[in-house]
């Protein structure tokens, strides 16, 4: 204390006495006068400027003033010293509740929330009362530290001291600490107890709402504001900053747009703040142009506004742009961090755009952006999107560390490419590495023992998916509710189904369990047990379902399945469309098919296979003929079983020069016949008389012929009694199908109709020898 005040005395003593100092003249108690007054009416000084105030303060006995002290307090804290401010505050004696005001916002204010409330507590054994200013820093203090227990009590006395009703920030700022808790239901309640609210209460309760992922209701709240707010209680910037971000993270277009013409009507839509946050918003809602035109508007563009921008091109798949912007953010010498490399790759994983994403690949290997974990885990996806195996495995074995995410990403991979031991080894690597199975990888890895056949190695994993208590996992269920429903196992997967806490998916994989065992009754029923336990069937259900009428040729169900359509006003996507046709199709009602097929704003090439092959299987075989003109007027390319079912057609019909037609123009698309494409015009040649011609097309096949080929021209030879060729044809078709009774028979009947009874009955000794039984007749009556 003396050295202060020495120090002080040698100062004043060593200035110049020249008459341009304006205190030249003054005693020293003048002069310490004069420098009080200067300090305590100037801003916010430097901290050799306030040291050596302070030591004035003490030379002239003024460091036990409470107001000089606590300005003292004030100023270190401003110049982010909080321990000179507590040095001040402890040298005071007696205290005020202004001075342990003073010291506690010197603590809140430099971010020492847990200083603050051990500095309240000690206020409070000492014996003072907060009043409505100290209660707001106690209680966000609170909040920043999440111990609602501490922010609890000191709600109960604020209400006991009646704090609430003095100031409207007491009550906001309770609030804010509910919100930040997760207690939004508590901060609702005390929102509805302020009697006087400002734009500080609305906006901590908005949010709260917003960031406690309840954006809806922070909209609402948003409008309630404005609605019946008073002077007061208008949206401020950081209202409508938070309500922007609302509007983002639901993807609330037309609320975004109100939000904007509501900033520009207040004049705040100049500001480059505001801009940067309409950038932001129509970004996150996925409007390209819009946050293009907002992104023109930003001023000073930095990295974020940059990523925005090329975000939500990439998102939406608009590869082009994305790439002229990139370069535009390069040439405008802004260095693309790891978050927009991220964003390009991402995009051009999810894109058709193959050569330019492999090139884009040598950009990021040749400028060494593939140095964080968030570039490596895209250029992962993306190698193993572009089937670029060797890079994705290479670029794999040197993570340092391989998390469940580059593991999943590789397990994706490796199952793409049907390399399903590679995932399974991977998979048991990742066991051993300690590597934490979760269900992405579980229900991966599951589906992949479903498409090996793998049922054993299933149920291994099913035993260990128990182990790790993921079996109450509802998409971890579902996959083995799949695995054994597909592998023909229904009575496993219907156990797992009954246990199981259901979704949607759940109903949806038992009943396409059951269509594909050819089980159609239990699938509709289980489709009506579906709807009577409230769970709304989606598309993917009703196609299935309508898949299950089509096996059975149940017009009723199909009809009941199409009004629950209509009812609902489920829009008919183009997988659902396609299955209301094929169901009338093979239910025989060919005009309400076609009629259907003709209200179809978009058809794809299963939607036209699927019609003609009804008008095929109804050997309406012109009518197919003519609506395949009509495909390849539309510019859909038909495909291999287009040309199986109008050959089909053509040969129930017995139209052989249109047969030969399709056969050539199948050829002529570059479509190669398949086995089954050659067995149908064999038929139609043969059927017809053709059978020279039709022996000449088995000889100059590129593939070997089936039993099925071979068969079409033997039965041909039967109709048209041509004994000798379908004698030379039935050794060809037995070789080709040894299992098949029917050759042998037929056969056998050949040799008998010339009176080759030997050779007859030696054929019959062959399907002995080689124990090939004859099929037994069955019927349905």
């Amino acid at each position: 204390m003396f050295n202060l005040r020495h120090k002080a005395l040698h100062l004043f003593k060593r200035l110049p006495s020249s008459s341009a100092l304006p205190f030249s003249s003054l005693s020293a108690s003048e002069y310490l006068n004069y420098h009080l007054d200067s300090f305590l009416s100037n801003q916010i000084p430097t901290f050799q400027h306030l040291s050596q105030s302070h030591a004035l303060i003490i030379t002239s006995a003024n460091s036990n003033n409470i107001f000089i002290c606590a300005k003292l307090i004030s100023l270190y804290a401003s110049l982010s010293k909080p321990t000179s401010s507590t040095k001040v505050f402890a040298s005071v004696s007696p205290k005020d509740t202004f001075l342990w005001n003073s010291i506690i916002k010197t603590h809140f204010s430099n971010g020492g929330y847990s200083k603050a409330l051990v500095l309240f507590f000690q206020m409070r054994a000492s014996g003072f009362a907060p009043n409505q200013f100290t209660l707001p820093m106690v209680v966000s203090s609170c909040a920043e530290l999440m111990v609602l227990d501490h922010g609890n009590n000191v709600h109960g006395l604020g209400k006991k001291l009646g704090l609430f009703a003095i100031n409207s920030a007491v009550g906001s700022s309770f609030v804010f600490m509910y919100s930040k808790c997760g207690r939004m239901e508590d901060a609702s309640l005390m929102f509805d107890e302020i009697t006087v609210r400002d734009v500080v209460c609305w906006t901590a309760l908005i949010i709260g709402y917003v960031h406690n992922d309840e954006s809806e209701k922070g909209l609402e709240c948003l409008c309630e504001m404005h609605r019946i707010g008073g002077i007061g209680e208008r949206p401020n910037f950081r209202t409508l900053e938070v309500g922007l971000q609302a509007c983002g993270y639901l993807g609330a277009l037309v609320e975004g747009r109100c939000l904007h013409g509501f900033v520009v009507k207040r004049g705040i839509g100049c500001s480059g703040a505001v801009k940067s946050l309409l950038l932001s918003m129509y970004s996150r809602c996925g409007r390209p142009e819009e946050s293009y035109l907002s992104f023109c508007d930003v001023e000073n563009k930095d990295v974020i506004s940059w990523t925005s921008v090329i975000g939500v091109y990439a998102r939406s798949g608009l590869m082009d742009e994305c790439l002229s912007l990139f370069w535009e953010m390069e040439e405008s010498d802004i260095f693309p961090d790891e978050i927009v490399v991220s964003c390009m790759l991402s995009g051009f994983r999810n894109s058709t755009n193959i050569n330019e994403g492999k090139a884009f690949l040598g950009l990021v290997t040749r400028q060494n952006y593939a140095s964080s974990q968030m570039v490596h885990s895209e250029l992962l996806s993306m190698y193993c999107k572009f089937e670029l195996l060797t890079l994705a495995e290479k670029l794999f074995s040197g993570m340092q560390h391989q998390n469940k995410e580059s593991c999943n990403t590789m397990i994706y991979g490796y199952g793409k490419l049907g390399l399903h031991t590679k995932c399974i080894q991977l998979f048991r690597k990742m066991r051993h590495q300690g590597i934490e199975a979760d269900s992405n990888n579980l229900v991966s890895v599951v589906s992949l023992c479903f498409q090996m056949g793998a049922i054993h190695l299933g149920r291994s994993l099913h035993c260990f998916i128990i182990k790790v208590c993921m079996d109450e996992n509802v998409s971890v269920a579902n996959s083995l509710i799949d695995m054994y429903g597909k592998s023909g196992y229904l009575t496993i997967a219907r156990r797992i189904f009954s246990v199981t806490q259901k979704d949607i998916i759940t109903w949806n994989s038992l009943i396409s369990s059951y269509t594909h065992n050819g089980h159609s009754f239990e699938a509709i029923d289980l489709y009506h047990k579906m709807i009577a336990e409230n769970f709304m069937p989606n598309s993917a259900t009703l196609v299935t379902v309508l898949s299950a009428c089509s096996h059975l040729s149940s017009l009723e169900e199909g009809k009941k399945v199409h009004c629950h359509i209509k009812e609902r006003r489920i829009g008919n996507n183009l997988s659902l469309a396609t299955a209301l046709v094929d169901m009338y199709a093979k239910c025989g009602e060919l005009e309400k098919s076609r009629e259907l097929f003709n209200s179809m704003e978009d058809r794809d090439v299963i939607s036209w296979n699927v019609m003609i092959s009804g008008y095929a299987t109804h050997g309406r075989a012109e009518s197919a003929i003519e609506l395949f003109h009509e495909m390849e007027d539309s510019n859909v390319k038909p495909n291999e079983l287009t040309f199986l079912a109008l050959l089909s057609a053509c040969n129930h019909s017995g139209l052989v020069e249109e047969g030969k037609y399709l056969f050539r123009r199948m050829q002529d698309l570059s479509l190669n016949p398949n086995l089954k494409h050659y067995a149908c015009m064999v038929d139609i040649l043969g059927r017809s008389g053709n059978l020279q011609e039709a022996e000449d097309l088995v000889l100059s096949m590129p593939i070997s012929p089936d039993g099925g080929v071979w068969g079409s021209l033997l039965g041909a030879c039967k109709i048209h009694n041509e004994i000798e060729l379908g004698v030379r044809v039935a050794r060809h078709a037995i070789k080709s199908d040894p299992e098949n009774d029917g050759y042998y028979i037929m056969l056998s009947n050949l040799y008998s109709s010339i009176g080759k009874w030997e050779e007859a009955i030696n054929v019959r000794k062959m399907m002995e020898e080689k124990g090939v039984g004859m099929t037994k007749s069955w019927s349905v009556v």
